[in-house]
C-alpha cells in the first residue's frame, strides 16, 4: 500500500543518514592561491580588530571588538597613515577591520629588537587599555592570510595546537596594575619549494611586557626585566619593539591550517551524532508503527463495505470535512512558510558549498557572505511559495502577499540589527557596520531581493492551486475537549524538546565558535546534524498531528508550525544558560548585542523548523485522506 511505502521511506531515510557518517570528514579545498616569496621579498603584516577572550576567571566579559588603530590604544601607525585592506561583505558585517601596519618583515631575514615606535599614552586612556587587558582582549594579526597564533597544549591529548590571537596584556590574581605587552617575538614558519621560492605556513607570536628605555641613538635593548605597567595618574612613555625569526617547516601550504583547526575532543561530535541518531531511530520506529499498522488497519476498516464498521467511525476520519479548511490568518501563515522555504534552500546550499570545501577559513567572512547572498537570491522561493500557498488557501490579494513577504522577515531582522548597530556605535566598537556597508546591503535588498520576490510571487500566484482530496464542509465541526497533553502549549513543548535534543550538543560548538572567535570547520558533522534535524522535526510533527486528528482536532496548520518551531524556544533558553555559564557581560552594548543576535537566530530557526513541520504534516494529511473512501 502507498501509505506503508511512505513509512518505509521514512525509516530508510534515517538509515541513510547513518550511512553518510563518513562524510563528516569533509575535504578541504584551499580558498586562495598560494603566494611564493623570494628571499628578501617584503612580507606584509596586517592588523585586525582586537577581540575579547576568556579572562582569568574563564568568563567572557564583553562581545565588543575595537579597531587596532583606535586612538585610545596609541599603537604605532605606518608612514602616511594606515591603509584599509579589501574585505568581503561578511567579513565587514562581523567586525573585521583589517589594515596595513608599520612592521617591516622580509622573507628569511631575521631581525632582533627592532624599534617600531615610541608612544606617549596619557593617563586618560590608560584606564581603557587596562580594562581591556583585564577582560582578556587579544591582538589579531595576519601574515599571508594566516592569523598570528599562540601555541597551546591540549590537556587531554598533550598535543600542541594554535589558538588564534595573542594577549594584549597579562595580569595575575590580586595584581592591581596589569602588564601591557609592547614587545613581540614573531616566529614565521616557511616551506621551501625550491632554492628561490618559499611559502608562509605558520605564524606564532609570543608577546612580552618590557619597560624598554629608548636611548638617543634610537637603538633599544630588549633585555629589560621590568614589565611595562601603565599608570592612570600620569603620562606613560611606551617603546614598541619586535623581533622576527624565520623557521623552516615541512608543512605544505595545503595543510598549513591543520594546526589552527584543532578539535578539542572529536569524540564529543560523534557522541552528538549518535545521540541524534538514537532519537531519529526511536521516532522512526514509532512513526513506522503508526503508518504500517494503526493507519493501515484504520484505512482498511474505513474502506470496507461492512455496515457495522461504517457505523463505528471515530477519530481522524470524522474530521475529513474540516481538515482542509483554510486556517485563520492564512496570509501570515503563507508568508512564514514562504520565508521558511527561502531559509531552507539557503541553509542546504550553504552546507553543500561548505562541505565541498569552497568556504575555506583562508577567505575571511566567506561563510557569512555566501549565506547573505543566497538568502537574497532565494527571495524568489519566498515569493513563489508564499503566493502559491496563499492562493491555495483562498487569498486573492497578490499585492498584499508580496508586501508582507518582502517586509516580514527581512524587516524584523533589519530593525533588530539597526538597534544592535546603534549600540555598537555608541560604545565606539569597530564591530559597528559602516554606513556604506549598510547602504550596500539595502541596495542588494531593493535591487535584487525585492524584484526576485515579486517575480516569484507572480509565478506562484498563477500556478494551479493545491486542491484538497476531500470536500470541505460549509459548517465547521465542533471540536471536543482535548486532553491536557494535546493542548497547544504542552504539545508544542513536548515536540520542541525532542527536536532540540537532536542538536543541542552541536549547538554548543557553534555558539562557542561565534562568541569566542574560534574557527568552525566541521561542516561534515554539521551537515549530518542538519539532516537529522530535518528528519526529527518532520517525524515529531507528523506524530503529534496524527494524535490531534485522532482527538478530532482538525486545526493542524498552525499547530504543525509552532509544534516544530517550539525548538527555537529551547534554543533561546540554551542561549540564556550559555550566558550564565560562560559569559559575564558588563556593558549594556554587549548584552543587547548578544541577546539581539540570539533573538534573530531563534526567529529564523522557528521559521525554518516550522516550515519543515508544516510540509511534513501537509504531505501526511493529504496522503491519509486521499487513501480513504468518503461517502
Amino acid at each position: 500500500m502507498r501509505l506503508a511505502g511512505f513509512g518505509m521511506r521514512v525509516v530508510a531515510a534515517s538509515v541513510t543518514v547513518g550511512l553518510l557518517a563518513p562524510l563528516a570528514r569533509a575535504f578541504y579545498l584551499p580558498g586562495i592561491a598560494p603566494h611564493d616569496y623570494k628571499i628578501g621579498e617584503a612580507v606584509e603584516l596586517q592588523v585586525n580588530s582586537l577581540t575579547p577572550s576568556l579572562n582569568a576567571e574563564n568568563k567572557l566579559e564583553s562581545v565588543l571588538s575595537f579597531g587596532y588603530y583606535d586612538e585610545r590604544f596609541h599603537f604605532c601607525q605606518p608612514e602616511g597613515g594606515p591603509k584599509a585592506v579589501h574585505e568581503s561583505l561578511g567579513s565587514i558585517l562581523f567586525g573585521d577591520r583589517i589594515y596595513g601596519s608599520a612592521f617591516d618583515l622580509h622573507m628569511l631575514k631575521d631581525t632582533s629588537c627592532q624599534v617600531l615606535c615610541q608612544q606617549k599614552i596619557p593617563g586618560a586612556d590608560v584606564a581603557f587599555i587596562n580594562d581591556k587587558i583585564m577582560k582578556g582582549y587579544n591582538y589579531n594579526w595576519l601574515i599571508d592570510g594566516l592569523p598570528a597564533a599562540t601555541v597551546k597544549v591540549d590537556d587531554r591529548t598533550e598535543q600542541q595546537f594554535y589558538s588564534v590571537g595573542f594577549e594584549l596584556g597579562s595580569s595575575q590574581a590580586g595584581q592591581l596594575v596589569p602588564h601591557f605587552h609592547n614587545h613581540y617575538e614573531i616566529t614565521v614558519q616557511y616551506h621551501t619549494l625550491d632554492a628561490v621560492h618559499h611559502r608562509v605556513v605558520g605564524v606564532v607570536v609570543t608577546p612580552a611586557s618590557k619597560n624598554t628605555v629608548l636611548p638617543k641613538d634610537g637603538t633599544a635593548s630588549c633585555d629589560a626585566a621590568e614589565p611595562m605597567n601603565l599608570h592612570e595618574d600620569r603620562d606613560n612613555s611606551v617603546v614598541f619593539t619586535y623581533s622576527v625569526k624565520w623557521e623552516a617547516s615541512e608543512k605544505s601550504w595545503a595543510t598549513r591550517w591543520d594546526d589552527y583547526l584543532h578539535a578539542v575532543d572529536p569524540r564529543i561530535h560523534w557522541f552528538s551524532l549518535i545521540n541524534s541518531m538514537v532519537i531519529v531511530v526511536f521516532l522512526s520506529a514509532m512513526l513506522g508503527l503508526i503508518l504500517m499498522r494503526t493507519l493501515h488497519k484504520d484505512i482498511a476498516r474505513y474502506n470496507s463495505d461492512d455496515a457495522e464498521d461504517l457505523q463505528e467511525d471515530f477519530g481522524w476520519k470524522l474530521v475529513h470535512g474540516d481538515v482542509f479548511r483554510p486556517p485563520q490568518r492564512f496570509e501570515l501563515l503563507a508568508v512564514i512558510l514562504g520565508s521558511g522555504y527561502q531559509l531552507f534552500w539557503m541553509v542546504v546550499t550553504t552546507l553543500v558549498i561548505a562541505l565541498l570545501g569552497f568556504l575555506s577559513p583562508s577567505s575571511r567572512g566567506s561563510l557569512t557572505t555566501a549565506m547573505l547572498l543566497l538568502f537574497i537570491v532565494y527571495g524568489f522561493s519566498a515569493g513563489y511559495n508564499s503566493a502559491h500557498l496563499c492562493h491555495s488557501f483562498g487569498g486573492l490579494s497578490l499585492k498584499r502577499i508580496i508586501i508582507t513577504t518582502v517586509l516580514f522577515v527581512p524587516g524584523i531582522c533589519w530593525v533588530v540589527l539597526m538597534i544592535i548597530n546603534l549600540c555598537l556605535v555608541v560604545a565606539h566598537s569597530s564591530a559597528a557596520a559602516p554606513i556604506g556597508t549598510l547602504l550596500g546591503v539595502m541596495a542588494l535588498w531593493f535591487v535584487v531581493s525585492i524584484p526576485l520576490t515579486v517575480c516569484g510571487a507572480y509565478f506562484g500566484f498563477r500556478r494551479k492551486t493545491i486542491d484538497p482530496p476531500v470536500r470541505v464542509n460549509q459548517i465547521p465541526r465542533q471540536i471536543p475537549d482535548q486532553p491536557w497533553y494535546l493542548k497547544p502549549i504542552p504539545s508544542a513543548l513536548m515536540g520542541g524538546i525532542l527536536t532540540f535534543g537532536a542538536i543541542f550538543i552541536e549547538l554548543y560548538f557553534i555558539m562557542n565558535s561565534i562568541w569566542f572567535h574560534k574557527v568552525y570547520y566541521v561542516f561534515g558533522f554539521l551537515f549530518l546534524v542538519f539532516c537529522i534535524l530535518v528528519i526529527t522535526t518532520a517525524e515529531v510533527t507528523v506524530l503529534l498531528t496524527y494524535f490531534h486528528l485522532c482527538a478530532e482536532d482538525y486545526r493542524w496548520h498552525w499547530r504543525s508550525v509552532y509544534t516544530a518551531g517550539a525548538s527555537a524556544l529551547y534554543v533561546f533558553l540554551y542561549g540564556i544558560l550559555f550566558y550564565f555559564s560562560r559569559l559575564r557581560l558588563a556593558s549594556y552594548a554587549s548584552l543587547i548585542t548578544y541577546f539581539g543576535w540570539m533573538a534573530i537566530a531563534c526567529l529564523l530557526f522557528f521559521i525554518l523548523t516550522g516550515t519543515i513541520g508544516f510540509v511534513a504534516s501537509h504531505l501526511f494529511v493529504r496522503r491519509i485522506y486521499s487513501a480513504i473512501k468518503i461517502d
